[in-house]
């Protein structure tokens, strides 16, 4: 793994938890899992930084376009990509959304998620990754084509040919 993976969301360790339960594992393994996250720790109407090797300004839809290796933070969390294209509100003083392409990791802690692209909504704080989607904590893993994580009521899903990896006894 990376060593940007090792960034991501705290809430992970209950999917994992959750995972790795004898209890849980059918559910897991079908076409969609439902995970709870538990309480989320983060604050969405924290503020939201962005560093990147270049920035294009579109003024006529309101959007700017962070290219090479872009880091945005809010609080704990950490999202990295090639690109991310932020959409702010029609009053043009708030970030409404952000998209994320090329190599996405959102990380927190020892946690990571891994996928091919990712919007974050800021104001509902609802983040989907899709593509290739890879969860990661410790040496478990789970996996599928999009990951949707509510994070202000630490509930998530994982849908598209859903899979887990774990090591009993390791989380």
């Amino acid at each position: 793994m990376t060593p940007i993976a090792r960034l991501l969301l705290s809430p992970l360790t209950l999917i994992l938890a959750l995972a790795v339960s004898p209890v849980f594992v059918q559910p897991v393994l079908a076409q969609g899992a439902t995970i709870s996250f538990g309480p989320m720790t983060q604050d969405t109407s924290l503020p939201v930084e962005i560093k990147a090797d270049t920035l294009s300004v579109n003024n006529a839809d309101g959007s700017a376009v962070f290219s090479g290796n872009v880091l945005v933070g809010q609080g704990e969390m950490r999202l990295t990509a090639a690109e991310v294209r932020v959409e702010y509100a029609a009053d043009s003083r708030a970030i409404r959304r952000l998209r994320a392409t090329g190599g996405v990791t959102i990380a927190s802690a020892q946690d990571a998620a891994e996928s091919r692209e990712a919007v974050y909504e800021i104001d509902s704080g609802l983040v989907v990754m899709t593509g290739d989607v890879l969860l990661t904590q410790g040496a478990s893993a789970l996996s599928g084509q999009k990951l949707t994580i509510r994070m202000k009521s630490g509930t998530g899903l994982m849908e598209g040919g859903v899979s887990t990896t774990f090591l009993p006894g390791a989380n």
